[in-house]
């Protein structure tokens, strides 16, 4: 019969292996949305430019505002996971820890693992729609004058939401998130 502790140390390590691969891809997901709000930023400048010098809006500027800042916002979260700036409040968990770190660790496991499962629900919810909006090639804008298809936002959201999803299940096996160090966190120690 195996050590039951060598098989949990294993899945500790297959588990912080896999969070390592997740964080990479957390960056680079990140990274994209950071060009994706340059892109954003040069196409307003774009359209107030040629609004005043040429009397004539950027067509689909409204669309694309609207479609690059979904991308930015589901390109962002799983980085924004990953590294605890997630806006929440930790008040109940930092007061805890002062009394109860290890209850104040559990909570902070069940939060990441009930976290984990609102983001696989986002996720299995978006999945159709990326299939629908691919399968028929629907699109925002107005015929003729600007359009874009729904698909690429569907997959960015759905994506997102699965490495969200694994990201924040990671922590919650790791029990990465210590409530005791929230002060030292705030400080920026």
């Amino acid at each position: 019969m195996p050590d039951r502790s060598t098989s949990h140390n294993g899945l500790f390590r297959a588990v912080n292996l896999a969070a390592r691969g997740l964080s990479a891809v957390a960056k680079f997901a990140n990274a994209t949305g950071t060009l994706v709000v340059l892109a954003l930023v040069l196409l307003i400048n774009t359209d107030v430019v040629s609004r005043n010098l040429f009397h004539a809006p950027f067509p689909g500027t409204y669309e694309m505002v609207q479609f690059l800042m979904v991308m930015i916002v589901f390109l962002q979260l799983p980085d924004v996971i990953r590294i605890n700036r997630l806006t929440r409040s930790d008040g109940m968990l930092a007061v805890l820890a002062d009394r109860r770190p290890g209850t104040a660790r559990f909570f902070a496991r069940l939060i990441d693992t009930v976290s984990a499962v609102f983001m696989g629900l986002i996720a299995k919810a978006i999945w159709p729609e990326f299939l629908r909006s691919w399968d028929s090639g629907s699109f925002m804008g107005t015929p003729g004058i600007f359009t874009a298809p729904y698909w690429p936002i569907h997959l960015v959201i759905f994506s997102s939401s699965v490495l969200a999803c694994l990201i924040f299940a990671s922590k919650a096996i790791l029990g990465k998130r210590r409530p005791e160090h929230l002060h030292l966190e705030e400080s920026g120690a």
